[in-house]
C-alpha cells in the first residue's frame, strides 16, 4: 500500500487548462476594457489567478490531504464564479446581454470546444467579421470576449465540479491519509 497518493499533474487537468486560458483572456481584457484605476481591474485578474493557482495547489496537496485538495478545488470554483459575475456585470453595465443557450453565437462557441488562446482569437475574429463586418468597433469585440469568457468559466466550473465529486467518492471508498498511515504502520509491524 502506498502512503502518498499520486499528486501534481495539474497541467493535464482540463479544469486547469481552461482556468489558465480564462486567466490569460482576463489579463488582456482588463488591459483593453477596464479603467486602470478601477478596483474591478485588479479584482478580475486576482479572481482569475486564484482559480488557476488553487487548482494547482489542490492537485499537489492531493498526496496527503483529500480535505485540502477538495477545499482548494472549491476555492478555485468560487474564484471563477466571482470572475464570471464581473464579466456579467460588464455586459449589463454596457447595455449588452449574456448569450442564451438558444443563440447562434452561444452554440457556435460551444461547438468549437475552444481550449487555447489561438482558438479563442479565431472565434472572436470570425464572429466580428460575420456579425459586425469590417467596420467592427471595440465595444462589439469586448462583448464577444466577455461572453466567451463566461462560457469558458462555466466549462472550467463543470470540470471542477466533476473533480470534486470524483475525489469525494474516492475518499468515501478508500479513506484518507491518516487511515493509510495506520494501515502502512500495521503492515510494517506484521513483517
Amino acid at each position: 500500500m502506498e502512503l502518498l497518493l499520486p499528486s501534481g499533474g495539474y497541467h493535464r487537468l482540463k479544469s486547469f487548462q481552461l482556468a489558465q486560458l480564462v486567466y490569460d483572456i482576463t489579463v488582456h481584457f482588463v488591459e483593453l476594457y477596464i479603467p486602470k484605476e478601477s478596483r474591478t481591474c485588479d479584482q478580475m485578474v486576482q479572481a482569475a489567478r486564484s482559480g488557476v493557482q488553487n487548482i494547482a495547489e489542490g492537485s499537489v496537496d492531493a498526496a496527503t490531504s483529500v480535505k485540502l485538495e477538495l477545499n482548494l478545488y472549491n476555492v478555485a470554483r468560487a474564484s471563477l464564479e466571482e470572475l464570471k459575475l464581473d464579466y456579467q456585470d460588464y455586459l449589463r453595465q454596457h447595455g449588452e446581454k449574456l448569450w442564451s443557450k438558444d443563440e447562434f453565437l452561444y452554440t457556435e462557441f460551444v461547438s468549437r470546444r475552444i481550449s487555447c488562446k489561438k482558438e479563442f482569437k479565431e472565434f472572436i475574429a470570425w464572429a466580428e467579421q460575420r456579425f459586425f463586418g469590417s467596420s467592427s468597433t471595440v465595444p462589439h469585440k469586448s462583448v464577444l470576449v466577455a461572453n466567451g469568457a463566461v462560457l469558458l468559466i462555466d466549462t472550467a466550473g463543470y470540470f471542477l465540479k466533476r473533480q470534486i465529486q470524483s475525489k469525494a467518492n474516492m475518499f468515501a471508498e478508500n479513506g484518507g491519509f491518516a487511515e493509510r498511515m495506520c494501515d502502512v504502520r500495521k503492515q510494517k509491524r506484521k513483517k
